[in-house]
């Protein structure tokens, strides 16, 4: 495998662990299976592309943090105030963000940004290296994992931690609930589109139908790192995040080399993320007959 295919690949899931940050706050904290993450993650696309067309990227990234906070808390109020079920919340505002992305990308499904600046053409125009994107990427994952991790340490964070564990005791300690599962879903999703706006600059392009499957990649990127790191510390779940997204887009990566159709990637990322929910059972079963066998 060539070091440029290798470093690309680093370079995308070290993209793809902001999404996998906004995956495990509603999948793990608030404990909420959040369906809209393939909408808001376009929504992100969009939102930067156009900014970076108009000779902001970093305004685009900005744009895409807050486009996607929004759409999240929309989320998190159709749950909490309108009492829809968190799964037909999540479906309905990605139903809603399809048209609402086209709206935003000028009533068209792709933009081009080649010959565009981006963060990354300015990043990169300080040195002639070609691991400026990587480095770029690398500071920015930082950025979001000391960020994320000192909020969830503040008092507010620690709400936010205890609605997800326990509702009822959240409610009895006069914290509104509610609330908490508003700003929790508007966070995640804000970081998905962080992540989509991201994606876009480094891809050069944005697509209406980029966000198929991105929920599942999130998800992949938890459970493999999980597998590696645990979850027993809030500093380990981070670090399986982080690992577990670089580990995840390498396996395609490999995949792809031994020449597995990128149409396939989708089905692997499914029978991945099956695997790795059932290793725990499969274990179990094996330790069961080798005791049986002695």
């Amino acid at each position: 495998m060539a070091l440029s295919t290798l470093q690309g690949a680093l370079e995308l899931g070290l993209i793809y662990a902001i999404l996998a940050f906004g995956v495990y706050i509603s999948f793990r904290i608030l404990d909420i299976p959040d369906l809209s993450v393939d909408g808001t993650f376009i929504t992100g696309c969009g939102a930067a592309a156009i900014c970076t067309l108009n000779g902001h990227p970093y305004l685009g990234v900005f744009a895409a943090l807050i486009a996607g906070a929004l759409a999240g808390g929309v989320t998190g109020f159709l749950q909490t105030k309108c009492k829809i079920q968190p799964i037909l919340s999540g479906i309905l505002v990605m139903s809603g963000l399809y048209s609402i992305n086209y709206k935003i990308m000028g009533n068209t499904p792709n933009i081009s940004l080649f010959d565009k600046e981006t963060i990354f053409t300015q990043f990169s125009s300080w040195s002639q290296s070609k691991l400026m994107p990587l480095i770029l990427c690398i500071l920015i994952v930082i950025m979001v994992f000391i960020v994320l991790y000192v909020f969830l340490k503040t008092q507010l964070g620690m709400c936010l931690r205890a609605t997800g564990d326990n509702e009822a005791m959240v409610r009895a300690s006069s914290v509104n609930s509610d609330r908490m599962k508003i700003l929790g879903l508007a966070l995640a999703n804000g970081l998905v589109a962080f992540s989509g706006g991201i994606l876009a600059q480094y891809q050069n392009f944005a697509d209406v139908n980029d966000g198929i499957g991105k929920l599942v990649i999130g998800l992949a990127s938890i459970i493999v790192g999980e597998a590696f790191f645990g979850k027993k510390t809030l500093f380990r779940s981070f670090l399986a995040v982080v690992s577990g997204a670089i580990v995840y887009r390498f396996l395609l990566t490999f995949a792809l080399q031994l020449g597995v159709n990128a149409t396939d990637q989708r089905l692997l990322s499914a029978l991945l993320v099956t695997l790795a929910i059932s290793f725990p059972v499969l274990k179990k079963e094996i330790m069961k007959r080798r005791k049986r066998t002695c």
